[in-house]
């Protein structure tokens, strides 16, 4: 080979090597998945007797271990009522600071003010596509056989425990009868003339059959609080 074919390939192959580095380094690297801190409750006793809001945190809390995420420490999004010497416990004050992402990594949240829509409303992104189950799977919505977009909360929209003597709790999470009622949200955002995530309407009663009866199987939102 003569020197002038020499000093081409030489060009050639620092042109291609510039090449290969410039779209290197053009190409974000991919950024690891966020971890799950938010799903919807695949398993739950079907009515309204969770034993009490210790026991609504300890469904979420072994669910999330059963799906890898027991690292993290949970909670119910549940307000308590006060009742005698029970204190009055709002959702929004005991599920952390955020951001919360769903099992597939996407954002369901930044913070509690734009969850709640503190400053302007839908800052947040639960509807029926991205408000998953622990293992990742789409829970029953509005045109789904069964139904049970109804998710147990006791909360206003503001995710504030009521303060008008009602009860809103299935008497603060240990009732299972129809002499008690409790307050849910759509997590779809479909149905009714309601579509809030956290305050559409009050069930029919807490028994099994009345969840039911309005549109819910007794599932709620679990939300890690670090």
């Amino acid at each position: 080979m003569n020197k002038k074919s020499l000093l081409l390939s030489a060009i050639a192959v620092t042109i291609l090597g510039s090449a290969a580095t410039v779209l290197a380094q053009g190409q974000a690297p991919a950024q690891p998945q966020a971890p799950m801190s938010f799903f919807i409750t695949s398993t739950v006793p079907g009515d309204g007797n969770l034993g009490g809001i210790a026991g609504a945190d300890k469904i979420c809390q072994d669910l999330a271990a059963a799906a890898g995420a027991g690292n993290k420490t949970w909670h119910a999004y549940m307000s308590q009522e006060q009742r005698g010497n029970t204190p009055r416990i709002n959702a929004r004050g005991r599920i952390g600071q955020g951001p919360w992402f769903n099992a597939k990594g996407a954002l369901i949240a930044s913070n509690v003010a734009d969850l709640h829509g503190d400053q302007a409303r839908d800052r947040n992104n639960i509807k029926k596509a991205t408000a998953l189950d622990e293992k990742g799977n789409e829970v029953n919505g509005v045109g789904n056989m069964p139904n049970v977009h109804d998710m147990l909360t006791g909360s206003d929209s503001d995710g504030r425990a009521f303060i008008d003597g009602l009860d809103h709790t299935c008497n603060n999470w240990t009732s299972n009868t129809d002499a008690n009622r409790v307050m849910m949200g759509h997590h779809d955002r479909n149905g009714g003339a309601n579509t809030s995530w956290n305050s559409a309407h009050m069930s029919q009663g807490c028994s099994k059959q009345s969840l039911i009866n309005t549109g819910g199987g007794g599932r709620f939102y679990c939300f890690a609080i670090n």
